[in-house]
């Protein structure tokens, strides 16, 4: 697959991310510090094993390097407090991009703010601008002078792929949130297309076409979750949930995703090697076929095999 529209490219701090199919390596993102993470003792002052989080984020930094897939790190807090302690840990065991990630807008605010004031706003991604957004979480966007962001594509009006499309347009009666992005001083738009559960991540991968071809922008989302929140899998056999967690990711891979955010970083292990191999066959058949040329020689074509 390949896109007729121009597949923009951009750089958050030492990593490239869109393109075209194959052109360049999928981003992986891990999640850390979320809810119910075992590593955390109290998610309201941000109280973690250090230990085991530097153990972590070092493995999924051990297994971009293996693979050639580069990797960024997703830093869930409950509070602004919180918020602070992760981040200023997160940065210092991994030169990775990390996204500001929590249910609560003044949380990500928060944590906006803390990277702007720690000179670590190159490696901060905004997670994300959704569908209540307002225009006060935008002046604050733009006030600490954010360069990326993710733009959360559900749209419960229209959940179909067409309704992604739809959010990030706008109409005549509100804006769609690429012009909010724009208005915020968002420089590199990452669009997530919002898996809801399993079978819905077939939606999400088609949606992925249409916006890449719609807008050029990297695109991505969440399928894993997805199965870790599946509760019949099990039923499947003993390795079944770690089979479809590889085979959900790789779907958005083959639908044109640049990116996945993989849920637990604990997954590391089975994520990195199956998303390697997928991007090692595209990458190849595409080269071959002179429809891309691969910009990296860190590819896992050129690593794994």
């Amino acid at each position: 697959m390949s896109f007729e529209s121009e597949q923009k490219i951009f750089e958050i701090s030492n990593v490239k991310i869109g393109g075209q199919p194959g052109e360049l390596p999928t981003v992986l993102i891990g999640s850390i510090f979320y809810d119910r993470h075992k590593i955390v003792s109290d998610h309201m002052e941000g109280v973690f094993d250090t230990k085991k989080a530097e153990e972590l984020i070092n493995r999924q930094e051990e297994m971009s390097d293996k693979t050639g897939n580069p990797h960024m790190v997703d830093i869930v807090a409950s509070t602004g407090i919180a918020i602070k302690k992760y981040i200023k840990f997160v940065s210092g065991i991994t030169e990775a991009p990390f996204l500001i990630d929590s249910t609560a807008t003044d949380v990500k605010l928060d944590g906006l703010k803390y990277a702007a004031e720690t000179g670590l706003l190159d490696r901060a991604i905004y997670n994300s601008i959704t569908f209540h957004v307002s225009d006060q979480e935008i002046t604050e966007l733009k006030n600490t002078g954010a360069k990326s962001a993710i733009l959360l594509g559900y749209n419960p009006r229209n959940v179909k792929p067409q309704g992604r499309i739809d959010l990030l347009k706008g109409d005549e009666n509100k804006k769609g949130l690429i012009q909010y992005a724009e208005e915020a001083g968002i420089k590199n738009m990452l669009v997530d297309t919002a898996v809801l559960d399993v079978p819905s991540i077939g939606i999400a991968a088609e949606a992925v076409k249409l916006v890449k071809q719609e807008f050029g922008l990297p695109c991505g989302g969440g399928p894993l979750n997805a199965v870790l929140e599946w509760k019949r899998v099990t039923e499947l056999g003993e390795n079944a949930k770690k089979v479809c967690a590889a085979a959900a990711v790789t779907a958005m891979i083959h639908a044109g995703a640049n990116w996945v955010l993989y849920g637990p970083i604990y997954n590391s292990d089975v994520v990195f090697p199956a998303v390697a191999m997928v991007d090692s066959t595209i990458a190849y058949t595409k080269s071959r076929m002179r429809v891309i040329n691969i910009q990296t020689k860190n590819h896992p074509l050129y690593k794994i095999f």
